[in-house]
């Protein structure tokens, strides 16, 4: 018997002995399937594009106040820790970042219509991002007034092409060149340029002339041979308290959780997810339970010759199983499709990756089990002698 058991492909059999039905029962399965990859990829996408400017930077350790809790909130520190950072065994350099999220007014070249964006300055002698198109335009920058655009940015900002002039600050300024970002949860787009004209643009009124204000982002590259925790720990034990020396991924991580966490993406999508996990399960449990009703003499019989519950708990899960499997793979196929669309439209980086994959095809077999394990109390109940 035992032999019989596991030889008889029966869940299998099962599965496509009535092909139209398969048919309508995989696409309802897919269709929770999508709803959850859409809420899963919008939810990765926003965190991504949260944190795909500290991955920009050049450097492998990043120094920032310690009362940062958004990389996209204000709150800068000293410069002169920057320098005492750079005395630090092992630093090759201890670049300083500025940042603005507010009082950084654009106007789009076209239409003259105004919106706040985030702005970044730096040295171009001392250039602290990997975007390529901005190290083709360090010169360019070095340039009073000049600016470089988010070609990435939201349509209704305005893209303008090197050389076309515009406004920001209330100033006159020209465009240089651009570099690919893209907007986030916070921001519709990016702009760069040189400390001097961060300095004149957005410093303060009572600032002294040449009075750089202070960053908001240290970044710093490790000399070659020396090992980057140690060269970390250093850093935080020749600084004071009030900043805090995080190597790039763990800033980047820090963002995750917070985007993830406390800020509203999380929660909404996740709660999407949730939604498209119960919806998949009714469905899964409609399914089940309707071929269970249907077929439930056939059960009742391999009761009454032998076979026990578990063998037909195996065989409904079995079949939860294949259902769901079946149902993930086109499914998966028209999410990526969707990635690209919406993408495409929203600017955000929807990317298939292999986390989000397992995720989601682990949520899939979750829901089919679960609605498996509550059908399968009818075939549990059947009364071979009620039946017969």
């Amino acid at each position: 018997m035992i032999a019989m058991t596991f030889g008889v492909p029966l869940a299998r059999r099962l599965l496509v002995a009535d092909k139209p039905r398969v048919v309508r029962s995989v696409s309802g399965i897919a269709f929770a399937i999508v709803l959850m990859l859409i809420e899963l990829g919008f939810r990765n996408a926003f965190v991504d594009a949260a944190v795909d400017i500290i991955r920009a930077l050049d450097g492998e350790i990043v120094i920032i106040s310690a009362s940062k809790s958004q990389f996209a909130k204000k709150a800068p520190f000293s410069r002169r820790q920057l320098y005492e950072a750079r005395a630090v065994a092992g630093v090759a350099s201890a670049r300083p970042v500025y940042a603005e999220w507010v009082n950084s007014v654009w106007k789009n070249p076209r239409t003259h219509a105004s919106y706040a964006l985030q702005v970044f300055g730096f040295d171009p002698d001392q250039p602290v991002f990997l975007f390529p198109e901005v190290a083709a335009r360090l010169a360019e920058l070095r340039q009073p007034d000049t600016v470089m655009t988010d070609s990435r940015a939201r349509s209704f900002i305005g893209h303008g092409a090197p050389g076309v002039e515009s406004e920001f600050a209330r100033t006159a300024i020209r465009i240089v060149g651009s570099f690919p970002l893209g907007p986030d949860f916070v921001t519709d787009g990016t702009l760069l340029m040189s400390d001097r004209n961060f300095l004149k643009l957005l410093g303060r009124f009572d600032a002294k002339p040449d009075e750089l204000p202070d960053p908001e982002i240290g970044v710093v590259r490790v000399l070659p041979g020396y090992a980057l925790a140690t060269v970390q720990q250093a850093l935080q034990a020749a600084l004071p308290d009030n900043v805090v020396v995080l190597a790039k991924g763990e800033l980047v991580d820090q963002e995750t959780q917070f985007q993830s966490e406390v800020s509203g993406v999380g929660p909404v999508f996740g709660v999407g997810v949730l939604i498209g996990f119960a919806v998949g399960t009714m469905i899964c449990y409609q399914i089940l339970y309707s071929d269970i009703a249907d077929r439930l003499a056939q059960y009742a019989t391999l009761k009454a010759i032998g076979y026990g519950d578990r063998f037909l708990v195996q065989v409904v899960l079995q079949q939860a199983v294949f259902h769901g499997i079946v149902g993930y793979l086109p499914a998966w196929a028209i999410a990526l499709a969707l990635y690209r669309l919406l993408g495409a439209i929203s600017l955000l980086p929807l990317r298939m990756t292999i986390g989000l994959t397992m995720t989601s095809l682990a949520l899939t077999l979750g829901m089919c089990i679960l609605s498996a394990l509550v059908a399968v109390r009818r075939v549990i109940r059947a009364d071979p002698a009620e039946l017969f």
